[in-house]
């Protein structure tokens, strides 16, 4: 499989896979149908396992310059998530940007640190 288009598939898949559990959290009159701070927690776990496992997934393909790759996935997730969050959450939602990023967006900053902290110890070992 080509490198970008990989990069770009588990990007999204980083964010489409939590997103879809989100939805099983919510009545059908769009109201949150659990503790909100559960749900947080819900989705954190979610979304870091799938981002894990993603990680995994990607770095099994990587033969050299590991912590750079990771740096570049990290990244490119990071922006991916926002990008499709804005697109996607921000209208469904009706969130403003800067509640979003306090709430939200901030959160995604784990990828690049998992990323470049999983490409650093790969570099070391190598």
């Amino acid at each position: 499989m080509n490198r970008l288009f990989r990069l770009v598939l588990f990007g999204f898949l980083s964010w489409f896979v939590p997103f879809v559990a989100s939805v099983f959290f919510f009545s059908p009159e769009g109201g949150l149908a659990i503790d909100v701070f559960l749900f947080k927690t819900i989705m954190i776990v979610v979304g870091s396992a799938t981002g894990a496992v993603l990680l995994v997934l990607h770095f099994r393909n990587v033969k050299q310059e590991f912590l750079k790759e990771g740096i570049i996935a990290g990244v490119a997730w990071f922006a991916l998530n926002i990008v499709l969050d804005v697109l996607v959450l921000l209208p469904l939602t009706g969130t403003d940007v800067p509640t979003y990023f306090a709430q939200i967006g901030a959160r995604y900053l784990v990828m690049p640190i998992m990323a470049a902290s999983i490409g650093f110890v790969a570099e070391k070992k190598a």
